[in-house]
């Protein structure tokens, strides 16, 4: 239970224990970012498990698209398998992404590009795993307007609609400097509630 007495539910639909994955992808560490979804995950219950990977100290390889010519080989070691394995036992995955020129950063761009490559690797059902799970965004802006993150938005939310995943939306923070965010009160608010939302099953903008 938060501390606003709003109940975030410690297991899934199914009865699964709920287990939270972070991925950091900005360029700096302690970021806007890191800390507005820092202050979001002191909402989850001790018993919701919780694991932080930052892609800067587990840097992935540029994605190379072999659909046309051969399977992609499941990786067993480095980052690659760090990052697949990590997101294969989450039922919420959480981007969360500073806002880089009104988009995703590059590290994590790679990363979901890294999931055209799990999708077509031979044992791991990608697709099919991820299904009926939770994916939420947590990014920083610097503009107070909050449309601008709209293209980074759109890129969580279809790629949930496309995996048949949930969208819990994204956590909105305006800052620039180091620890900006922790001034911004109405995303510190949002952050109290933001893993207790509702989080429908994604569906891409021509389906609603």
């Amino acid at each position: 239970m938060t501390s606003t007495g709003t109940t975030i539910a410690t297991t899934t639909e199914t009865g699964a224990a709920r287990s939270f994955l972070f991925v950091l992808g900005s360029s700096r560490p302690g970021g806007n970012t890191e800390a507005l979804a820092r202050k979001a995950a002191e909402q989850l219950p001790p018993d919701v498990t919780q694991r932080w990977i930052d892609l800067a100290e587990h840097p992935l390889p540029d994605f190379e698209d072999l659909r046309h010519d051969s399977d992609h080989v499941r990786p067993t070691e480095g980052p690659t398998a760090v990052l697949l394995d990590a997101t294969l036992a989450a039922t919420d995955l959480v981007i969360a992404s500073p806002l880089y020129w009104y988009a995703v950063s590059a590290s994590t761009k790679r990363y979901l590009d890294h999931w055209s490559g799990w999708l077509r690797t031979p044992g791991v059902d990608f697709k099919k795993t991820l299904a009926g799970r939770t994916l939420w965004g947590v990014t920083a802006l610097a503009h107070e307007e909050p449309e601008v993150a709209d293209p980074l938005v759109g890129t969580l939310n279809n790629s949930a609609a496309y995996l048949g995943m949930r969208f819990g939306g994204v956590l909105l923070g305006n800052g620039s400097k180091p620890g900006d965010v922790l001034n911004d009160e109405a995303a510190l608010r949002e952050a109290k509630t933001f893993f207790a939302r509702e989080a429908p099953l994604a569906a891409f903008p021509y389906e609603r």
